[in-house]
């Protein structure tokens, strides 16, 4: 059997297909050669199957009082049941809680990847011997965010909140003996300001995969 690797994100592991500047938002999605998960694949080989897992607006455990379902922790469960035994989870959340509607510090975004951390590596998921984590921190929303199309769904405060998120998740990463990412410094589109460009992608694909084959974080389980 491949080793199960399930990345669960938002829009920009679902593709979401922010325009580049000078366009409006076409509200697309990259192909399967493009998205990161898709090039994440391509560079693991057959040995490996990876699971896209990306969801719009999804959060890490707090419910969107005008969007439904879209909270992660409520789908991880059978997520990771549905797809089991999984070798690793890859989770990269955090922007969507940056909206001024949640109310939401930080700190108190990075309780809630705790929270959802926690219960992937917890023995009732799938019994004794969990995959491994990779925690990724998405690139930071560029301040000019609130000049943009998305600014009213956003909210003010999100880019300065989403820019603290990195530092939070490295040492929680820490805290839970996971591995961890910053994806900060990936090419975010000029439209939106917060969605990966196609170049963006590949720049996160390839990052994962060096996190991966890093001798010093160990070889995937299962």
């Amino acid at each position: 059997m491949k080793r199960h690797v399930i990345c669960l994100g938002d829009s920009n592991t679902h593709g979401y297909c922010g325009a580049q500047e000078g366009e409006t938002l076409c509200g697309g999605r990259f192909s399967e050669a493009e998205r990161w998960p898709c090039l994440l694949q391509r560079a693991l080989g057959e040995e490996y199957l990876v699971i896209e897992e990306g969801l719009c607006g999804r959060t890490t455990v707090f419910p969107d009082p005008l969007e439904p379902g879209l909270d992660a922790i409520s789908y991880l469960r059978p997520c990771l049941l549905s797809h089991t035994p999984v070798s690793l989870l890859i989770l990269m959340l955090g922007t969507n809680d940056t909206k001024e509607r949640f109310g939401l510090s930080a700190e108190e975004i990075t309780r809630g990847m705790e929270r959802l951390a926690r219960q992937a590596m917890s023995e009732d998921c799938w019994g004794p011997g969990g995959p491994d984590l990779l925690i990724v921190a998405p690139p930071a929303i560029r301040p000019e965010v609130e000049h943009s199309p998305v600014a009213a769904a956003m909210g003010r405060g999100c880019a300065e909140k989403s820019r603290q998120l990195a530092e939070h998740y490295r040492r929680l990463a820490a805290r839970l003996g996971a591995r961890f990412l910053d994806g900060e410094g990936c090419e975010l589109n000029r439209v939106d300001h917060m969605h990966l460009t196609q170049a963006g992608h590949a720049q996160l694909a390839a990052r994962v995969g060096a996190v991966l084959s890093d001798p010093a974080t160990g070889t995937l389980g299962q």
